[in-house]
């Protein structure tokens, strides 16, 4: 995918196919961020992806103390709920959940974009499963300091989930950055097209594929992946050990 992203059209349509480019060019980068509306979709993709992250570290985050550390009436009960919501395939909720956008008025704007995937059960579970773990009596060292429970979360639980929150943040970056179908179906204006619906749209084009630009959109929408998981890498596989092995 990259070798070819270096290469000609006609280099690209040649049989038999060369492995090294023959002659390396950057005409499909040139072209795709000077004539394509590229930037823009990079843009929203970025937008999406960063809210969407961050308000899955929150939200979640937050959702899994109270369900691990706090007492309150129902607790079960909406815990099972989470648990049950793990178990319906997405596809289920897809039509329910874009008449509740449309009505809403969001269709073809960021929060349709964003809004249905600021929590996710998924990420509930796994802070959860975390924060249950931690022992109770740093709790209740700092409630007899007088700290409240927002005191208590945030300078006491959220220091020692950082493993969980890498694992959850690359997680549900990889997860949006990659969507597809949310955004082909929610975005019907290039205004807020994401990366992977624009790579569609060069794949199937209107005329003839270009396979030069679907290459070098394929290779600047998997280096942000690539850059997000090697920076953080070390803290996702402690946290994947340490959510299994808890």
């Amino acid at each position: 995918m990259i070798l070819g992203s270096f290469k000609g059209e006609g280099e690209l349509r040649q049989v038999p196919p060369t492995w090294w480019p023959q002659s390396p060019t950057l005409d499909n980068y040139r072209d795709l961020f000077d004539k394509q509306n590229f930037p823009r979709y990079f843009l929203n993709s970025t937008l999406v992806a960063v809210v969407v992250t961050a308000g899955n570290l929150v939200f979640c985050s937050m959702l899994g103390y109270a369900l691990a550390k706090l007492n309150f009436g129902g607790k079960r009960v909406v815990f099972g709920l989470v648990m049950g919501t793990l178990m319906v395939p997405g596809m289920v909720t897809f039509v329910p959940l874009f008449v509740l956008v449309a009505n809403l008025g969001m269709v073809d704007s960021y929060p349709g974009l964003i809004l249905p995937f600021l929590v996710t059960p998924f990420g509930v579970f796994l802070m959860r499963q975390f924060i249950v773990t931690l022992p109770d009596d740093l709790l209740d060292a700092g409630r007899v300091d007088g700290a409240s429970e927002l005191r208590i979360f945030r300078q006491i639980i959220l220091p020692l989930c950082g493993p969980a929150l890498a694992t959850l943040g690359i997680l549900t970056f990889l997860g949006s950055w990659n969507s597809f179908l949310w955004p082909l179906v929610v975005a019907q204006t290039q205004t807020h097209y994401t990366l992977p619906v624009a790579l569609a749209l060069f794949s199937t084009g209107q005329n003839q594929v270009n396979y030069g630009l679907l290459l070098a959109g394929a290779t600047v929408v998997v280096a942000p992946v690539l850059v997000v998981f090697l920076i953080f890498q070390r803290r996702f596989i402690e946290g994947i050990a340490t959510t299994g092995i808890k």
